[in-house]
This record gives C-alpha cells, sequence and structure tokens, in this order.
C-alpha cells in the first residue's frame, strides 16, 4: 500500500473511545487488499505499537499497560514459561507475537502456546513472520480499560479457529473466565489453583500468590 494511501485511511477513518484502551483503524476494502507480508511489513514499521486485525478489516491499535497489569502478567509468564521449559511438548508466547487465525483475523494473546509438532510443521518464513495458525492455549489479562464484553468476544473467536483451552483472567474482579470447545465458558471466582489439563498436561497456576 503507497504511505499516502496509508496517511489518508488513518486520518478519515479512526475512532477511539476513552472507554478503552485501544484505536481502532477502520479500512475497510483497503486493508483487505493486504496479503499477510505488507501487513506483517507495517508491524514492523511501527514496532511500538502493539497491532491487530480483525476478520472484518479494523486494525486494532492497543496502548501500554498500567503497572499491576504488566506486573500481574509479568508474573503469571514466568510460571508459564517454567511449565513450557519442563514440559517440552509446546512453544510458548508473550504479547509481541502476532498469529493470523482461519478467519483472516491476526490477534497477539497476553500468553499463548502451540504444539511443538504444529510449530514444527510451519515452513520457517512461516515462523519468522506472524505464524498462521490459532495457538492450542491462549490467555488475557484484562486491564483496567478492557472491555469484558469485547475480550469475551475475543475468546471465542479463538475456540472458533482451533483454540483448545482459553483463560480470560480479570485481576481486577479475581476471576477467571474457562473457555472450552463445545462448553459454556466457566466463571470461577476467587479462583485460586487451576489446572490446564487435558490440554496441558501437569500445569498448575496458584492464582492466589498472583492477584494484586
Amino acid at each position: 500500500m503507497a504511505a499516502s494511501n496509508t496517511r489518508q485511511a488513518f486520518m478519515s477513518t479512526n475512532a477511539f473511545s476513552a472507554e478503552t484502551s485501544s484505536l481502532v483503524l477502520h479500512f475497510g476494502e483497503l486493508l483487505r487488499k493486504w496479503n499477510e507480508d505488507d501487513f506483517f511489513d507495517f508491524c514492523q514499521r511501527n514496532r511500538d505499537l502493539r497491532i491487530e486485525r480483525t476478520s472484518d478489516g479494523e486494525l486494532i491499535l492497543m496502548t501500554p499497560t498500567g503497572g499491576e497489569t504488566a506486573s500481574f502478567e509479568f508474573r503469571l509468564a514466568g510460571l508459564l514459561a517454567n511449565w513450557v521449559e519442563a514440559d517440552g511438548t509446546g512453544i510458548g508466547f508473550g504479547p509481541s507475537a502476532g498469529f493470523i487465525l482461519p478467519n483472516g483475523a491476526e490477534r497477539s494473546p497476553d500468553l499463548a502456546w502451540v504444539r511443538r509438532s504444529r510449530w514444527d510443521a510451519l515452513a520457517p518464513q512461516q515462523r519468522a513472520k506472524f505464524p498462521p495458525l490459532c495457538p492450542d492455549f491462549v490467555v488475557e489479562v484484562r486491564s483496567p480499560t478492557d472491555s469484558l464484553a469485547e475480550l469475551r468476544k475475543k475468546m471465542e473467536e479463538y475456540l472458533e479457529n482451533g483454540a483448545l483451552l482459553g483463560w480470560l483472567v480479570d485481576p481486577l474482579e479475581k476471576r477467571v473466565h474457562v473457555y472450552r470447545p463445545g462448553e459454556r465458558p466457566v466463571c470461577l471466582d476467587h479462583a485460586e489453583a487451576l489446572s490446564g489439563e487435558p490440554v496441558l498436561r501437569g500445569l498448575k497456576i496458584d492464582f492466589s500468590r498472583l492477584w494484586p
């Protein structure tokens, strides 16, 4: 896409809500003309931004989280990373990773895990950019400015595109919403120890040590 067209679309189609921490750019058909390489290059030119793309032709630019949310994510990521290292059956990812879902959306969950067999099946050039798959396990952590309704839609999108397990973690209410294919989400109030079985064998997170 020409730089002038990008600037024109940005200036004329952006929408920001003070109630959320994201800026939505409605590129419409212009964005749908981008292939995966075009979108990856756009993100690399704007590395200070965390960017997602919806299946409807919108770009979502997300702002950094506050210190308390960032600290919570860091500690949760450390526990997941320890399990990934010990288990060895998959690859773990942080929020800077982007994934191209089967529906064409590009999403960047706060934490993700992909079975090693699926990861190894990708070509090297696919692994080097935005992998064309939905993670087997995804985690989204709600910040004070996140819309719970939008996060729920996101979790449903992951399941529709192949995720086997999803956790929507809400430190504000000390709740974890557990998502599994073909089942209604389960909301755990003041969640303590939570198991990743049977998708993540042996993973157990003690949320009682993480809640702010």
